[in-house]
């Protein structure tokens, strides 16, 4: 299965995480691409790293951004 095109790490109880999970699901149904979540407090790696720098945004594997999403520079990374 091929790895999907944005990754974005969030928490639970993360209002910042609620934001960009909104626009990255409106931005990815827009273009087509394909996106994931995935909870830091799950991994602890992750969770290491990253601590309270939620949300994080992957595209094709390299950070994009963190804390907002900004729909029009996400379109622009995806190519859109």
């Amino acid at each position: 299965m091929d790895q999907p095109r944005v990754v974005l790490l969030v928490r639970d109880g993360c209002h910042l995480c609620d934001e960009a999970l909104e626009v990255v699901r409106a931005v990815c149904a827009a273009t087509g691409n394909s996106w994931a979540v995935r909870d830091v407090d799950a991994d602890e790696t992750l969770r290491a790293e990253y601590t309270d720098h939620v949300p994080v945004t992957f595209v094709d594997g390299v950070r994009h951004a963190f804390w907002h999403v900004d729909a029009v520079a996400l379109e622009s990374a995806l190519g859109a």
